[in-house]
């Protein structure tokens, strides 16, 4: 058993963030492939509140996207001149805590930006905890049932909902106990599936490790520890399943990708990659894979080798400006959402009309 190696995150990610930008290649950039949609989602929070960082988004279809959110934040009063609907346009990061309250942590919009509902009977679960709260929504491809994976950090926990999130399906881990044991999580990141029924839990920030579970979620086995050589991990931070067995794991604070793939029932690694500001989340679809990145904050698409195909800077400035993009999704329309959390709102991308279907999230090659 590890002793865990306990970090503030918070605080480490404020001083990351403001830390200097590494020089880096990132192969092709263009512009932005896609018009963002103003004044979406519709405003929802009761007077005197605003959202709270968005942490994570799961697009079920182009008309049922659900969103995870760090809680709302009260606002202070008076509420500052330019306020435009989220705390980042009066000078307030949400990952600093201010204001957050323990309400509306989960709610569904249609494709209009329109909330369909709000999962507040689930908020008893995110309260009681000191720190940022929630941190992924996820949906395994191969479930039938649809299940709605929820990890929250903070408390050590995942709990699995049913698809119309009116039951609460299962709970993993032990609220606000940390552990490196089979049933115990050190703040836990992600959570990704494999076709024959495994599930792969990226645990975390505290611990660094990937723990292997059964499609029961029984533990099976792990690998990683904490460090900076290839098959370490500084902050596993997402995870997503390719073809062909890899697996690749976003290690955020060594600022790199590493990629892995099955050797019998267990995993090793392959190859790292690297050039990253910070990376937050990725996706893989077919041939390509898209990790969101910082500094600044952009999206980067690589093809299964590593190699760049195109980036993009997202907006610093303006009505649609980004601090981070922490978690994204897409439609299958090909929509882009994408949660920020620390200006705390989420934003839906539309494709622009000609453009090359390549160069879109969640393309491989224009197919699905």
């Amino acid at each position: 058993m590890r002793t865990p190696v306990r970090i503030f995150p918070l605080v480490a990610s404020l001083v990351l963030l403001a830390g200097p930008a590494a020089a880096q290649d990132l192969g092709p950039t263009g512009p932005v492939p896609y018009d963002i949609i103003d004044g979406w989602p519709t405003r929802f929070a009761g007077e005197g509140f605003a959202w709270g960082g968005n942490s994570g988004v799961y697009a079920e279809s182009p008309d049922r996207i659900i969103v995870l959110q760090r809680g709302e934040t009260k606002l202070p009063d008076p509420v500052p001149e330019g306020f435009a609907g989220f705390v980042g346009s009066i000078g307030i990061n949400a990952l600093s805590g201010q204001g957050r309250t323990w309400q509306n942590c989960i709610y569904e919009v249609d494709g209009e930006g329109n909330i369909l509902k709000v999962w507040d009977q689930w908020d008893y679960l995110f309260a009681g905890t000191d720190g940022p709260g929630p941190h992924r929504i996820r949906v395994s491809p191969y479930d039938p049932e649809r299940r709605i994976w929820v990890i929250h950090e903070t408390a050590h926990q995942i709990f699995v909902f049913s698809n119309d999130g009116e039951e609460l399906l299962m709970t993993l881990g032990e609220k606000n106990v940390p552990g490196t044991d089979e049933t115990h999580f050190g703040l836990p990141q992600d959570v990704a599936f494999l076709p024959d029924g495994r599930i792969l839990i990226a645990d975390g920030y505290e611990n660094g490790r990937v723990i292997v579970m059964d499609g029961d979620a029984k533990y099976l086995s792990e690998f990683g520890e904490r460090g900076e050589g290839l098959g370490q991990f500084n902050v596993v931070h997402g995870i997503a399943v390719g073809p062909d067995g890899q697996i690749f794991v976003v290690d955020r604070d060594n600022l790199r990708v590493q990629v892995f793939r099955q050797a019998g029932r267990g995993f090793e690694p392959v190859e790292e990659w690297t050039g990253f500001g910070m990376p937050l989340d990725i996706m893989v679809s077919g041939d390509r894979v898209w990790v969101t990145d910082l500094r600044p904050a952009k999206i980067v698409q690589l093809d299964l080798e590593g190699n760049r195909k195109y980036s993009f800077n997202l907006p610093s400035e303006g009505p649609h400006r980004y601090l981070e993009m922490h978690s994204f999704a897409v439609d299958s329309d090909g929509n882009l959402y994408g949660a920020d959390n620390q200006h705390a709102r989420i934003q839906k991308f539309v494709p622009k009309a000609g453009v090359d279907r390549n160069l879109l999230v969640g393309q491989s090659n224009g197919r699905r």
